[in-house]
């Protein structure tokens, strides 16, 4: 059923591309007869220009993981309120992203800052391509503006971490041995009512052999955090393993290097002008509000073609230009 859905959707992507070329051709000799139609004409251009990008986009995805479900991590760079208000703004950015695409999302745990934003934080997006599409946000993320916590008005940089693993299906043997893990419980923090904050139902599960600690705290029953707990910890230890096998998973490993200057991969200005840039990709776009609020397709295509291809923005443009 899964496949037939996905023909079922090549096909009509087929016949939606040869439809709007079709009204385009038709525009284009309504032109050349003088009818004023440069604005029609132009708006589905720029119509199917994006929807190509698109297509593009999901060609691209063919990673044995890119159709998986993505669990997001972020943690927040040195620098305090600024580091951790910075990686708030982020997980939101993501939230939003996901909302705009439909997809399902949730929060599986918060460490929330001192006085604002979070210390780190793990995210569930559930959706096609979801894990194929968040890989290209792996990497430091720094930002630049007038800090809102500062009573001098100063300019500051700000850094965070965004890493991402494919959600892994139970059935997917990953072999974890109940003698290797320490299972923790204790109260939730923050809200979620009454029965959340005084009953131990917030679960950590830690793998001895590894070290790696997950936790969940999002639901009111441990059962339900113990499970999406061990999922995440699923996820963990196969991405370990992928890490073992493959070299491509290098680029992975090289962006965990350092939470600061010369280790990002993107950078949002604020001041002393608006501008988020893609240091890979090379793609910049000057409306830095749209982008905090979830409009990063652009982005992602950029990179996956680059990831593809090796081709930049800027080599692009030289190309067309020429």
């Amino acid at each position: 059923m899964r496949e037939r859905k996905r023909l079922a959707r090549l096909i009509e992507t087929d016949q939606e591309i040869e439809a709007a070329v079709s009204d385009i051709a038709a525009f284009l000799e309504l032109a050349q007869e003088g009818e004023p139609v440069e604005e029609e004409c132009g708006a589905e251009i720029k119509t199917l220009s994006e929807r190509l990008d698109q297509i593009e986009t999901e060609s691209l995805l063919a990673g044995e993981h890119d159709r998986s479900n993505a669990i997001v991590t972020l943690n927040a760079g040195a620098g305090g309120t600024e580091a951790q208000d910075w990686a708030r703004m982020l997980q939101r950015m993501y939230l939003r992203w996901a909302e705009r695409r439909r997809f399902k999302s949730g929060i599986s745990d918060m460490q929330p800052g001192e006085e604002a934003g979070i210390k780190s934080a793990s995210m569930i997006l559930k959706g096609e391509h979801a894990y194929g599409l968040m890989r290209s946000e792996i990497g430091v993320h720094r930002l630049v503006r007038i800090s809102p916590f500062d009573s001098n008005a100063r300019r500051h940089t700000s850094f965070a971490s965004v890493f991402v693993y494919p959600e892994i299906d139970d059935e997917i043997d990953i072999a974890i041995r109940p003698d290797d893990l320490r299972i923790d419980t204790y109260r939730a923090s923050g809200a979620g009512g009454q029965h959340v904050n005084m009953t131990d139902s917030a679960v950590r599960i830690t793998h001895l052999p590894t070290n790696i600690v997950v936790q969940c705290q999002n639901e009111r029953s441990q059962h339900k955090n113990k499970a999406t707990a061990m999922k995440m910890l699923r996820a963990r230890l196969y991405d370990l393993e992928l890490r073992k096998k493959r070299s491509e998973t290098e680029k992975i490993e090289a962006a965990k290097l350092g939470i600061d200057f010369g280790s990002q991969i993107r950078n949002y200005v604020l001041a002393p002008y608006r501008l988020v840039k893609d240091l890979r990709s090379q793609l910049e776009f000057g409306n830095v509000d749209r982008v905090l609020d979830g409009d990063l397709d652009r982005f992602m295509h950029a990179y996956l073609v680059y990831e593809k291809t090796g081709r930049t923005v800027a080599d692009s443009r030289s190309q067309t230009s020429t």
